[in-house]
Parts: C-alpha cells; sequence; structure tokens
C-alpha cells in the first residue's frame, strides 16, 4: 500500500493498533486503519448421475489442470450466488446447491474456498473462456496428479468418503497440510 485510502497520504506506518494483537497499515496522518482480509472463493462440486465434474483450466494459475468450478466473491452477491455464477461461467452447468460440502482454509495466502454439494439440472456442460475441457468423472477416472489446487482434491475425497459411507450432507473443514 502507498497511499491511505482514506486521505491520501504517503505517511504509512506498519503497527498494532490499541485493544488488536495484529500488526496492521496504520496511517499516521488520519489514523485509518487498514485491514487486509482473506479471500473467499467459492464454487460447486456437481455431480450428475454419480459423477463429478471438472473444468480443465484455461487460465492461470495452474493452466491446464483439473478444477472444481469456483472462483473469486464477488462484492453484493451471496456465496450461494457466487458459487452457481463460476459455476456457469466455467463449465455452462446450471445447477441446484444442496448443502455446503466443505471449507478449506489457506492462511499464508489469504484465502477461504466454500465449496457447495450440487446436483446438475439439465445435463448441459459445455468448455469456456475459463476452461479447455469440462468432463465428468467417477472416483476411478479422476486425474488426481493433474489437480490444480489441494482444495480441490480435499473436496473430492471429502465427497466420496461421504457418498461411500452414505453420509452426504456433513460439512468439513480443512486447511493446507492436512
Amino acid at each position: 500500500m502507498n497511499f491511505c485510502s482514506n486521505c491520501g497520504s504517503k505517511d504509512l506506518i506498519n503497527s498494532i493498533p490499541t485493544g488488536e494483537t495484529e500488526l496492521r497499515i496504520v496511517c499516521n496522518n488520519c489514523s485509518e486503519i487498514h485491514y487486509i482480509n482473506p479471500k473467499i472463493i467459492t464454487g460447486c462440486l456437481v455431480v450428475h448421475k454419480n459423477k463429478v465434474l471438472l473444468c480443465r483450466r484455461n487460465i492461470e494459475p495452474r493452466y491446464n489442470l483439473w478444477n472444481l468450478p469456483c472462483g473469486f466473491m464477488e462484492m453484493n452477491e451471496s456465496l450461494k450466488n457466487a458459487a452457481i455464477r463460476e459455476t456457469l461461467e466455467e463449465t455452462e452447468a446450471s445447477v441446484a446447491i444442496k448443502h455446503l460440502l466443505c471449507t478449506y482454509s489457506l492462511p499464508k495466502h489469504g484465502q477461504v474456498y466454500v465449496i457447495f454439494y450440487a446436483e446438475m439440472l439439465d445435463g448441459h456442460y459445455a468448455t469456456t473462456p475459463e476452461s479447455n475441457a469440462v468432463e465428468l468423472f467417477d472416483y476411478e477416472a479422476i486425474p488426481w496428479n493433474d489437480l490444480a489446487f489441494n482444495s480441490t482434491a480435499y473436496a473430492l475425497k471429502k465427497y466420496f468418503e461421504d457418498a461411500r459411507n452414505n453420509t452426504l450432507g456433513q460439512t468439513h473443514h480443512g486447511e493446507l497440510g492436512d
């Protein structure tokens, strides 16, 4: 940060404000505290005919690797609406969200993934500018070694464990390092 977004001053310092425990960027001119919070990434683990929908990324980071359809939540958007939008943008699939499958935290990267379990409504899916391939996979066919992110592997493993144990509907919480 080069300027205070409140007053425009360049006089910014790193300090722990009174009553807080974390180092923050504080404006020495107007005393504005600038909080830097994690970003929320949301999406869906989409199921259709007992298979899961994955998309191969056509964008960086992790170009050409497989992922669940997900992305950054926008302002004025609910978690569910963001997950539905991201799924549509990346796969053209229309979905109905059934329940929250998992959260997955990446503390050092300032990200929190929120993945919903969803069912495809009409069986339609296709590539988009963000995905160069979109396919349905059963457990044995998932390209485990070509998954883009740990969060995807975590969500897939939890879904298949729940399906195998007939415990769908649980919510799981993981973080990088699990």
